[in-house]
């Protein structure tokens, strides 16, 4: 598959980590996404997408793309066999400024860009992206269309600087610290979060120290999963077990057998290290 990204331009620098555009052939049918500390925006140039959210029980497909707020549980996302789209993965509270409703009515819960956007404005950007020649001239397109659609969010900059400090403590961080350097109740910042993420505090930051967790295996290495689990914060391995079966469904030899499928499958993919083979 071919990936092309960049980082946006001010303002949308401080709400999106990548603009990105990829097309090709999924390297499976079905993938599935343990929950990051991310949300993503779709826009899809080819054939339907199929999404099996966290809360959904059958698969659904969507034409024109999807939004997906901060996820808590993991999600089987599949490519159409040519795929073509183009998307933005923005920080935790990066698509609140984007949404004309709370996160927290998408948690778990992935919308077409359509429900979100209205379909007269998705088929117009569809159509100028299409016409586009090159993945650069495409994400300019979107750089403008997300400016042009940016919206101010009081609120956001509290829920911004607690969510930076848990990402620099990879989720150790005490939701009292966070309620007192913000100088508002645990009600009042809960509510922000569940407002402008779609989690609480205390969810991202088990997300977060999850992730981190994750990111230190070397599939291709023994794990040492006490060691790994006291140097990511949990209390021992059985917790850490747990949290990977909460975050996963899988258990940790079953984790780093489908990580090793993938890797042995697929050495070098453009999509190696976070999504896993569904089937």
């Amino acid at each position: 598959m071919e990936y092309v990204s960049r980082v946006p331009r001010p303002p949308l620098d401080g709400l999106i980590d990548d603009l990105y555009f990829l097309h090709g052939s999924p390297p499976y049918p079905m993938l599935t996404l343990p929950p990051a500390p991310s949300a993503l925006l779709i826009i899809n140039l080819g054939p339907p997408l199929r999404i099996r959210g966290g809360l959904d029980v059958e698969t659904t497909e969507y034409a024109d793309g999807c939004v997906v707020t901060m996820p808590t549980h993991a999600w089987d996302f599949g490519y159409p066999l040519r795929s073509r789209s183009i998307g933005v993965h923005f920080k935790p509270w990066g698509l609140a400024p984007f949404l004309p409703m709370s996160a927290a009515e998408l948690c778990d819960r992935p919308m077409s860009v359509e429900q979100v956007w209205g379909r007269p404005a998705v088929a117009e950007l569809q159509d100028r992206l299409v016409m586009a020649e090159h993945p650069p001239e495409m994400l300019t397109l979107l750089e403008e269309e997300l400016i042009r659609r940016l919206h101010e969010a009081p609120g956001l900059e509290l829920v911004r600087q607690a969510s930076k400090v848990i990402a620099v403590t990879r989720g150790s961080v005490p939701v009292g610290d966070l309620r007192e350097a913000a100088g508002v109740s645990s009600t009042h910042l809960a509510l922000r979060f569940k407002e402008f993420i779609g989690v609480t505090p205390k969810r991202l930051a088990r997300t977060h120290r999850f992730v981190a967790s994750m990111l230190a295996i070397d599939p291709a290495d023994p794990i040492d999963w006490g060691g790994l689990a006291t140097s990511a914060g949990y209390f021992d391995q059985s917790h850490f077990s747990h949290e990977l079966r909460a975050f996963t469904g899988l258990t940790p030899s079953r984790y780093l057998e489908v990580r090793r499928r993938f890797l042995r499958e697929h050495p070098g993919h453009v999509l190696d290290g976070w999504p896993l083979p569904a089937d």
